[in-house]
């Protein structure tokens, strides 16, 4: 599928150079780059290279994500992980919402990560389930993102398609069934009060996920879209802090062996 839509101002994917441990940072759904990119900046400033991919369809027209399927989202993320691959980085995982979700399929598929981080990772969402079956509209209307934090604007659109909900919603129902395999160090990272994703869902991967390393943290202050939300700081130096330890040991089991 070809976009047939300019890339709207602010929403463009973007890296940030910085040391060989890298970070492929992904936004949710109907969200862009530009939802991320303050925790990106703050992770490059802790030294770490950073990717943020625009999702397909995001970010240009709701015509343009109505033709896309999660296979295409996917696609983008692992674009990511391959250009962080070829330019030798070391790679973590980490991912926001639908970006949480994509973050655990691919870890699940890909053990050569050294680390994965979901953010409010979505496996249901019961405020729409109803638009599984027929009939139902072709587009719903977005209504503002979830923050809690005034005065923050997100890029996205004011209308959701229909088509692309579902194409969500077969990607979350593909998840849980792969979570036993994700053997690498995460970080589960969820806001006490989430009005899209139940905070359920996270505790829900932590127990689920076969990770021997493995660390929950609730956010106090944040609804939905935490990158963007009070509590941004904190997700900033916890997952800083998982990063540098996990790269650590790795650095000392590499010593030994």
């Amino acid at each position: 599928m070809r976009e047939e839509y300019a890339v709207m101002p602010g929403a463009e994917s973007f890296y940030l150079e910085g040391n060989e441990i890298g970070i492929v940072l992904s936004h949710g759904f109907i969200g862009t780059p530009q939802s991320v990119r303050d925790v990106a900046e703050a992770l490059n400033k802790q030294g770490f290279s950073v990717i943020a991919p625009r999702l397909k369809g995001h970010g240009t027209h709701q015509a343009d994500m109505e033709k896309c399927t999660h296979a295409d989202w996917y696609e983008s993320y692992s674009r990511a992980y391959r250009f962080l691959k070829k330019r030798g980085k070391r790679i973590f995982l980490m991912g926001q919402s639908m970006g949480g979700t994509l973050t655990l399929k691919f870890a699940a598929a890909h053990q050569d990560v050294e680390g994965i981080i979901t953010i409010n990772a979505a496996l249901t969402l019961p405020s729409l389930d109803h638009l599984r079956n027929d009939p139902a509209p072709r587009f719903i209307p977005e209504g503002p993102p979830d923050i809690k934090k005034e005065n923050v604007h997100e890029i996205t659109y004011e209308e959701a398609p229909v088509a692309s909900i579902r194409e969500l919603q077969k990607l979350m129902k593909e998840v849980p069934s792969v979570l036993s395999r994700i053997q690498v160090p995460t970080l589960c990272i969820k806001s006490a009060v989430d009005h899209v994703v139940p905070p359920e869902n996270t505790s829900f991967i932590y127990q689920s996920i076969s990770s021997s390393q493995k660390r929950l943290i609730t956010l106090a202050d944040s609804y939905h879209v935490a990158t963007m939300d009070h509590d941004a700081d904190s997700i900033v130096e916890a997952s800083a802090g998982f990063i540098k330890s996990i790269a650590f040991k790795q650095d000392q089991l590499k010593k030994v062996l």
